[in-house]
């Protein structure tokens, strides 16, 4: 059977009325920008404070800290969000379940909730690394100029450790923007999902899978073009990512 090419279908009318299958894959492309991006700040937010402390001398911190890196970096993200969407509500009392069930957009803050604390797990291990790979001299010489545990960490290490990590943070907010599709077994109608809804409607499934790796290909050029001018910008000769100035 021959396959009928139609590249046209893009400016037809959805079946739902609400505009061309062109305009449905861009809604769907808001929703996943934006599922990605507040998951990714909560994340790196999460990600920060949990790799600082299991770097801290204090040992049961740490323990915590590295308790939670454990549990939310090996449970599968479809498993998380499925525990966050259907089990979850269950557990809370009876008008925190109901109001999180009635919650406007809930399969939208579910997936930013699931993603959020999956990728700080990683995030976490990417801080503590940095850290660590700094030379022990500079937290020796923060303390001896008087520094605080917290000012040595705000002012001398994790300013050092961000600029070393930037590259595999790059790598984690492009794995925030893909594990968003995960999010359509919750019913959010991300990019992936209105793709599976268009071809379903007009059976044209390669045109609406090539539009949608077009886009994804082209937001993550984007995000790596940008993410190594900064890369470039905060670089520290010496270091990874660094360059002679």
């Amino acid at each position: 059977m021959n396959y009928n090419w139609n590249w046209g279908i893009f400016w037809d009318m959805s079946p739902d009325a609400s505009g061309t299958y062109l305009q449905t894959l861009l809604a769907g492309l808001q929703w996943t920008l934006a599922t990605a991006l507040t998951a990714w700040v909560l994340a790196l937010l999460l990600g920060a404070i949990v790799g600082t402390l299991r770097t801290v001398p204090v040992r049961w911190l740490a323990r915590l800290a590295g308790a939670y890196v454990e549990l939310f970096r090996n449970i599968p993200l479809l498993v998380q969000m499925f525990l966050w969407f259907f089990v979850v509500p269950e557990l809370l009392p009876a008008a925190a379940g109901t109001w999180v069930k009635t919650l406007p957009n809930a399969s939208f803050w579910t997936a930013v909730v699931s993603l959020a604390f999956f990728t700080s797990a990683r995030v976490a291990e990417q801080v503590r690394a940095g850290i660590q790979a700094l030379p022990r001299g500079q937290g020796q010489a923060a303390t001896a100029l008087g520094l605080t545990l917290p000012q040595t960490y705000r002012y001398v290490l994790l300013p050092m450790a961000f600029r070393i990590i930037l590259p595999p943070l790059t790598s984690e907010f492009l794995n925030v923007i893909k594990n968003s599709a995960v999010a359509l077994t919750i019913g959010l109608m991300e990019l992936t999902a209105r793709t599976r809804a268009m071809q379903e409607f007009s059976f044209q499934v390669f045109e609406a899978f090539t539009a949608a790796t077009v886009i994804y290909l082209a937001i993550n050029a984007v995000v790596v073009l940008a993410m190594r001018g900064v890369e470039r910008w905060v670089a520290v000769p010496g270091y990874i990512g660094g360059r002679t100035r």
